[in-house]
């Protein structure tokens, strides 16, 4: 998650919307994790690699 996303200061008005938000933070305290299966190799680019990489993919033609 995007440090961004979490330093966001929000006002929430509406008491229902309140205790949404309140419940919602609740839930996902409560939920597990699905293990994540990585199928591909994954390898560090830096520098002009990025940029060859994606002029080399076929899919951003």
């Amino acid at each position: 998650m995007a440090t961004k996303s979490i330093l966001k200061t929000i006002d929430i008005k509406d008491k229902r919307l309140a205790h949404m938000f309140a419940s919602a933070l609740e839930n996902s305290e409560n939920s597990k994790d699905n293990p994540v299966k990585i199928s591909h190799e994954c390898i560090e680019l830096k520098g002009d690699d990025v940029r060859n990489f994606f002029l080399n993919d076929k899919r951003y033609d």
